[in-house]
């Protein structure tokens, strides 16, 4: 999956930077293109990797989503470095905690208030 979601990026002009997949989420450190949307990019990604775990996994992925929304966050250039040693990481660290602890808490660090309710679907 991980080769389908930095050719759909290439295909839309924005530099793929990292990218991580774990079992419940993926992870993705790219450039933006400068004529593209955030929300363009994920409809792209979600449906050209919908479309492809359907066709090539087992039968009980025939009814594959993903969820509606995603998380997006800027990163500066002087932390690119560590952003893409934690996307290398993610195995590790979620034995520690879940993706979801990990959201929570970089959403608390930065003062980024938010309601559970429309977090997770």
């Amino acid at each position: 999956m991980t080769g389908d979601l930095i050719g759909t990026l290439k295909n839309s002009e924005c530099s793929s930077l990292c990218v991580g997949v774990v079992e419940d989420h993926v992870h993705i450190l790219s450039q933006l293109h400068r004529t593209m949307s955030v929300s363009t990019v994920f409809e792209k990604i979600k449906s050209s990797s919908s479309s492809r775990i359907k066709e090539e996994s087992n039968p009980a992925a025939k009814d594959f989503l993903w969820q509606a929304g995603y998380g997006v966050f800027s990163v500066s250039q002087s932390n690119v470095k560590p952003v893409v040693e934690y996307i290398e990481n993610q195995d590790e660290h979620h034995r520690e905690r879940t993706y979801q602890d990990e959201l929570r808490i970089l959403l608390q660090k930065h003062g980024i208030e938010w309601d559970e309710k429309y977090v997770w679907d």
